[in-house]
């Protein structure tokens, strides 16, 4: 898998930028603010996903502007180029929200193409991931799943919309003539979409874990071991008599307490949880771990190495983690962001320089 160019059109504080990056590493240096971010954002909404940072689509188009226009060439082994146009219309645009053209024809919703181009980023609110909620850690797996499986958007999708449509009858169930036989079907439905999500869930962390252990004992050269586990509220074929069983909770809380939203990825270092007695420096190792496994089982799955997103996480690590993820990078496309170039004094690479949203030789 590779990025050939990156055209952006009105995009954040961009006006105009053309990305040529190396076959390897590329490095985009400048002070804060200045729309290193932005273009790492840029890149990764080729994928099809939404932003990494949580932004609307509104947010992505310049200011005084009605369309944002990402276009991307990219290059895999099975495909051969290939070129994708992403426009983002304001809700006055002719064509508002995200939506994509594939070699010049219309591919309908941006979403629609994921599983197309592939890519990991390693962003410092990733760190989050051991100590933040649990609604974190499934965002993680649900981002990764999404590249790997393009179906499987179409089941999250679906599963969230049944989700909330039972929680507003579970609100008004009083008022709702044949609330129980509404909310029967609501969990027919949520069982099988529940089930699916579940099994692709713990199917993927099966493939993560063990790679994300071998990472964390290199870093922490065997000092102690990194084991994830799946924290399911309910066992395979299970959900739809754990949403019958919930049915009287469900009711007195106004909302579903039982599925898969409200699973969670634990952490454990030696067996202890990682949330409540991991250090600063563990917690690094830990989600470096998982971003590096993440990108290996893309690979594997896909037969297609992602493009590595780093933004300006080097500074979030001591020279040891350091050179551990530069290491592990080389020859593999990577893009990086960093205030300070002198961490990349002794790596090869494209050097580029942002600065108030223009992009130029570093």
């Amino acid at each position: 898998m590779r990025l050939e160019k990156l055209i952006l059109a009105n995009f954040r504080n961009i006006q105009s930028a053309d990305l040529r990056p190396g076959e390897e590493l590329t490095v985009i240096t400048g002070a804060n603010g200045q729309g290193k971010t932005n273009l790492l954002e840029a890149v990764w909404l080729l994928t099809g996903a939404k932003s990494f940072r949580g932004a609307k689509d509104p947010q992505l188009i310049r200011e005084g502007q009605q369309f944002a226009v990402m276009e991307g060439a990219i290059f895999r082994q099975d495909r051969g180029e290939d070129y994708i146009r992403i426009t983002v219309g304001t809700k006055e645009s002719p064509r508002p929200g995200r939506t994509a053209k594939l070699n010049g024809a219309d591919a309908g919703r941006a979403s629609n193409l994921a599983g197309l181009f592939t890519a990991v980023v390693f962003e410092p609110g990733d760190l989050e991931l051991v100590k933040g909620s649990p609604e974190r850690r499934r965002r993680f797996i649900d981002a990764a799943l999404c590249q790997l499986y393009p179906g499987y958007l179409a089941t999250l999708r679906r599963y969230s919309r049944l989700i909330a449509q039972k929680n507003s009858l579970l609100k008004f169930w009083e008022r709702t003539p044949g609330a129980a036989e509404m909310c029967d079907a609501f969990d027919a439905d949520l069982a099988v979409q529940g089930e699916e999500i579940r099994r692709r869930r713990a199917a993927f962390l099966d493939g993560l874990a063990p790679l994300a252990k071998k990472n964390y004992e290199e870093i922490s050269s065997g000092s102690e071991a990194l084991s994830l586990c799946y924290r399911c509220g309910f066992e395979t074929g299970g959900l739809a008599g754990t949403l019958a069983a919930s049915r009287m909770a469900d009711r007195k809380a106004g909302y579903c307490t039982a599925g898969p939203h409200r699973d969670d990825l634990e952490l454990e270092l030696d067996g202890r949880p990682a949330k409540n007695f991991a250090s600063q420096g563990q917690q690094r190792s830990a989600v470096l771990s998982i971003k590096l496994a993440e990108a290996a089982l893309a690979a594997e799955v896909t037969g297609e190495h992602p493009v590595m997103l780093l933004d300006d996480v080097l500074s979030e690590l001591d020279p040891a983690r350091q050179e551990y993820l530069l290491t592990r990078v080389r020859q593999k496309q990577t893009i990086v962001t960093a205030c300070d170039s002198s961490l990349f004094h002794k790596a090869a690479g494209v050097m580029l320089k942002m600065d108030g949203g223009r992009l130029s030789e570093g």
